[in-house]
């Protein structure tokens, strides 16, 4: 926190009158000030009371932004050594140094643990291997994100390569200044291929293994459905939803051509209209929702909260959609006053399935902060072999990468009384993070979801 402490920032808007030397100037960050003075004067910032200040103000507040993204890369980068050595120090291998460091900084930043990846690696390049580009970010001349294009389009070349490609670009010396996003990919790309062309073409080649399908939440109970494709693979299916919505629109079929393609994708990819026979949907409401017609919003599993109207209508076959649906109908019960579900527990090494049900029900999501990735696990909080039972109360959903996390030394994890199954998460720094499971329809709970508990003991 160097850069920031030998500094002085004044973010109070300027005074009508003259400032009296010696005199404390609101809202401004004096030499050997903490990030918590920082963030204090922020808040206390004055708004400028005409239109000119206040432009200045906030171009002012972006520069601040862009010096605080450098300032937070170096520090990333001080918190991994600081871990390698700790865990070299321990004994651990040189391949296995480094685990769950990306997970600390996201936590750290209230991001995902896959963000907290790229966050660490976009923090490794800009310091070690791209200077001007972080310089650039210092001074605010790029911003987090652009910086973040630049990282990526190099990301293929050496470490030799894509320090004479910062050198060859020097955003800090205004190359970008009024420039967009494409006009900096382009500038980045070309710069790339000039430097090693060969690695360009075969990152190119082999993107194809990227291949995948990803579905997330949008609104108004709909979601975006995103396949990542080879061009001509992708150009293909396009090709032939065209064609299909085309012969349908002609034949004077009422839908819109949009419609027409999003119907045959469902069709082809299912095998049914509507896409949801014979799958198990896994929706959460009250009985009170589902036979009284009451207000409360329901869960669907997987997307969120849905409106209560809907939710029953998917229960009855959605007779606008035209589809016919089997409907199976699981009794989830709530403890009152809690709104913890109520299931049996095993003594069993494994989950059964009915209680994985119940932990997926429960949880939703992955139960580590800032971490929305779908279930992939159903996990022991504590251990299994530290004599963790096969409870509810022991349980948690997890994704893959935050379940590895989790059993990498120095990672403790432990139930905690209180409702929605509190979950508090210890790193090896001794930082506590704790999660509680989302709020099932009908309860009205109130508290905060994530919190963040002082060190227990000074990091190292």
């Amino acid at each position: 926190m160097d850069g920031i402490q030998e500094s002085r920032i004044t973010l109070a808007a300027a005074s009508d009158g003259p400032v009296v030397p010696g005199a404390a100037v609101p809202g401004a960050v004096v030499p050997g000030a903490s990030v918590q003075d920082l963030v204090a004067a922020v808040r206390s910032l004055q708004l400028s009371s005409d239109t000119d200040g206040l432009i200045g103000q906030l171009s002012g507040l972006e520069d601040l932004k862009s010096a605080i993204s450098g300032v937070q890369a170096r520090a990333t980068v001080a918190v991994d050594a600081s871990q390698r050595q700790s865990q070299a120090n321990a004994g651990i291998p040189a391949a296995e140094q480094g685990q769950g460091v990306a997970a600390q900084i996201a936590l750290a930043r209230r991001e995902s643990p896959a963000r907290g990846s790229r966050l660490l690696g976009l923090a490794k390049a800009l310091v070690t291997e791209m200077p001007h580009t972080l310089a650039a970010l210092d001074t605010g001349q790029l911003n987090e994100w652009r910086a973040t294009l630049l990282v990526k389009e190099t990301a293929c070349l050496s470490a030799a390569d894509r320090c004479a490609v910062d050198d060859e670009l020097a955003a800090d010396t205004g190359t970008f200044a009024g420039a967009g996003d494409r006009a900096i990919i382009a500038a980045a790309r070309a710069a790339s291929y000039r430097r090693d062309p060969r690695s360009v073409t075969q990152r190119a080649s082999h993107a194809a293994a990227e291949r995948h399908v990803s579905l997330r939440p949008a609104p108004d109970t709909m979601t975006y459905l995103t396949a990542l494709l080879p061009i001509s693979e992708g150009v293909a299916v396009h090709a032939a939803l065209s064609r299909h919505a085309d012969t349908l629109h002609s034949d004077g079929d009422a839908r819109s051509r949009g419609q027409i393609m999003a119907d045959a994708l469902v069709e082809r990819t299912t095998g049914a209209p509507g896409g949801v026979t014979g799958v198990e949907i896994q929706l959460i409401m009250t009985d009170r929702t589902l036979f009284q017609g009451d207000s409360e919003p329901a869960r669907l599993n997987g997307y969120g909260t849905v409106p209560a109207g809907w939710a029953r209508r998917l229960t009855t076959g959605m007779p606008d959609s035209g589809a016919e649906l089997k409907i199976w109908l699981r009794r989830l019960y709530t403890a009152p006053g809690t709104g913890d579900l109520i299931a049996m527990d095993s003594r069993a090494r494994l989950f059964p399935a009915r209680l994985r049900r119940f932990i997926q029900a429960r949880d939703d999501t992955c139960r580590t902060p800032s971490c929305d990735a779908p279930i992939r696990h159903h996990d022991h909080v504590v251990p299994w072999h530290d004599g963790g039972t096969t409870t509810l109360g022991n349980s948690a959903g997890l994704c893959e990468a935050c379940n590895h996390t989790k059993e990498t030394p120095g990672w403790i994890a432990r139930p905690r009384p209180g409702p929605r199954h509190p979950i508090e998460f210890t790193t090896p720094t001794g930082h506590s993070y704790c999660s509680t499971a989302p709020p099932l329809p009908g309860t009205r709970l109130a508290g905060v979801a994530v919190r963040q508990v002082a060190p227990a003991v000074p990091a190292a």
